[in-house]
């Protein structure tokens, strides 16, 4: 599996293909993406750079972190693993998870 960069506080025009020219400085991209909303397809200001090893990674974060792409300032770190969202969501009933809502006892 390829190291995971973080990359946030992007601008509203930055493109996949921008971040992929940015990074390939530090090494070979094996990808780049952009997060953007569901609903309106709007870019939701941070995105992920996947960097084929290690060391390369490493380097993107000290050559980007703090550097200005599209007159914005952003942050590079590692990615931190996806928390498990399994108990959280649309669907969930909070009612019954918390003291006092719906399906709480009442005493």
């Amino acid at each position: 599996m390829e190291p995971k960069l973080y990359v946030g506080n992007l601008s509203y025009d930055a493109t996949e293909d921008d971040l992929r020219q940015l990074f390939s400085q530090a090494g070979p991209v094996a990808s780049a993406a952009i997060i953007t909303d569901r609903e309106t397809g709007r870019s939701k200001g941070f995105g992920f750079v996947e960097m084929t090893n290690q060391v390369d990674a490493e380097k993107a974060v000290s050559m980007f972190n703090g550097r200005e792409l599209h007159n914005r300032q952003i942050k590079v770190d590692l990615a931190r693993p996806r928390a498990d969202r399994s108990a959280g969501g649309p669907g969930r009933d909070r009612s019954r998870h918390s003291p006092g809502g719906r399906g709480g006892r009442r005493y």
